[in-house]
């Protein structure tokens, strides 16, 4: 039995000490949705509480717990998804006792969860079959859909960086699922079903099908930060407080976004960043590493313009301008007049500029404006004069 703080602790440190146990990276208990026709598969998992690199006390007590109730805690796997049960619920209660008092609000996430657990009313319906406890120690290819959404959570949530985890083989372990609001459907009952649930007038609304869910079904964003069409951001992407997000042509996949307040109209591919302060404008597309970047993550600098239209494939610095409407990619055979040349290394001392260059030559230097000749099509960098600035009351 634990009653004190410091009763507390000393169990923390005893169970950390022993042989058996390690530090996770990610651990968390999951809610799942499960198939409709076929329960053993997993259609979504929703984490309450998402700890990543942090809150080891509450691992060691979570771990132990599933010692307690029967579990084999194997720490040496990538990872592990356990069953809980009420031993295992009431095992952390006695271990939590001395914070469940003062568990409120931002306090004590972990313990205000395992007790919400412990009283789940039974009208609920949900029973130990619907949770699961789930710990990542390596950062390996995930081999589930619980640890995949735990990945992707800690990626929305801002606790790992942007392309700062393995999602390898995601894709693979996700089910392509009927969404209705934040509902997934198994197509195979859809099918199954079609007919009663049609005459019936209960077949339900559709708003997408696809593996994964919406940013907004899973996250609370920044009180800065505006989406106006859900839509448009995928569960995965990470938007940093002021981001805004247009309807329209835009659009930000996982494993993408920005890391500042960011004017965004166009899209934002996997694996691709934007820095504070820039503005992807209307139509814009930058490419992701399965589009045309050749492995290449592309980062934009801070305050950098998209113009309308225009397509990126190579990494940005800062205070960049791509004109509206052209297309700049690795390859692309770019001209640099003499007293430009002098001009733009001026801002970037250490690059070796010539006349005639391809654009991947020039990937992240600062302050270069791409344009195109209207007469002879060629494309031209140009040291940019311009400040790209945020309207400030919009962010």
């Amino acid at each position: 039995m634990v009653y004190t703080k410091e009763e507390f602790a000393n169990k923390v440190k005893d169970i950390q000490g022993q042989s058996w146990y390690k530090n996770p990276i990610g651990f968390g208990i999951a809610r799942l949705d499960r198939g409709q026709l076929n329960p053993q598969k997993v259609l979504q998992a929703t984490y309450p509480v998402v700890n990543w690199d942090e809150n080891f006390g509450s691992a060691a007590i979570f771990m132990d717990a599933l010692k307690e109730a029967g579990i084999d805690v194997d720490t040496t796997k990538s990872e592990l998804v356990c069953d809980m049960s009420d031993l295992f619920l009431t095992a952390c209660i006695e271990s939590f006792r001395p914070y469940i008092p003062e568990a409120r609000g931002e306090d004590h996430k972990n313990v205000q969860l395992i007790s919400h657990l412990a009283s789940l009313p039974i009208e609920t319906g949900l029973t130990a079959d619907n949770f699961k406890v789930i710990f990542i120690f390596e950062d390996e290819n995930p081999q589930s859909v619980e640890t995949a959404y735990l990945k992707l959570y800690a990626l929305s949530t801002g606790k790992a960086e942007l392309r700062g985890v393995n999602l390898n083989g995601a894709f693979g372990l996700l089910h392509n699922v009927a969404w209705s609001g934040n509902t997934p459907i198994e197509l195979d009952w859809l099918r199954a079903n079609e007919l009663d649930l049609k005459l019936s007038g209960k077949y339900p609304t559709i708003d997408m099908v696809d593996k994964f869910p919406r940013l907004l079904s899973h996250v609370i964003p920044a009180d800065n930060t505006r989406i106006l069409d859900s839509s448009k951001v995928r569960f995965g992407a990470q938007l940093a407080a002021g981001t805004t997000v247009m309807p329209g042509a835009s659009y930000i996949n996982f494993n993408a976004g920005t890391l500042g307040a960011v004017m965004v109209e166009g899209r934002i591919s996997s694996s691709a960043i934007v820095g504070a302060g820039s503005d992807v404008g209307g139509g814009a597309s930058i490419l992701g590493v399965l589009s045309g970047t050749d492995g290449n993550p592309i980062s934009i600098g801070e305050n950098t313009l998209l113009g309308a239209n225009s397509t990126t494939g190579i990494p940005l610095g800062d205070a960049c301008i791509v004109d509206g409407g052209i297309s700049i990619f690795a390859g692309t055979k770019i001209s640099i007049s003499d007293d430009q040349i002098a001009k733009i290394q001026e801002a970037n001392p250490d690059a070796k500029l010539s006349n005639l260059m391809r654009a991947d030559a020039l990937q992240g230097l600062k302050g270069i404006h791409f344009r195109q000749d209207s007469q002879t099509g060629a494309y031209m960098a140009m040291r940019s004069t311009r400040e790209v600035k945020l309207n400030a009351e919009l962010h």
